[in-house]
């Protein structure tokens, strides 16, 4: 079975500072893209960053300059520094994985169950 877990999530004021982790488990081919998308309500899930096995990364404009994705795609874990955190950063982080299984499968995305982050005075 595959599960991502996530930790880290929680309450802090505009400005402050959290770090969220997510580790993977399951027996995978290959990972090719491991990161994090949010879900505010009312919203569309949307991208957060994302780190790929070539070492690239990609993040939302919304959140470049304040977020800072790293990981170990081997060790199938991946962090997400949040910094200067403002209200509209307030969401459901979900970790994901895009991988495959086995060898002769398509990649597939796999998802983590969410960790909360609410960021308020």
């Amino acid at each position: 079975q595959v599960r991502l877990v996530e930790s880290g999530g929680g309450l802090v004021q505009p400005g402050g500072s959290l770090r969220l982790s997510c580790a993977a488990t399951g027996s995978f081919s290959i990972i090719y893209v491991m990161g994090w998308y949010r879900q505010a309500p009312g919203n569309q899930r949307e991208l957060v960053a994302t780190v790929s096995t070539g070492a690239n990364t990609n993040y939302a404009d919304s959140v470049k300059g304040r977020f800072t994705i790293s990981g170990d795609i081997a060790k199938n874990t991946v962090f997400l520094q949040m910094n200067s955190l403002k209200a509209e950063d307030t969401a459901v982080y979900y970790c994901t994985v895009n991988a495959k299984r086995s060898p002769w499968l398509l990649a597939d995305n796999y998802w983590g169950q969410g960790t909360q982050v609410t960021v308020s005075s």
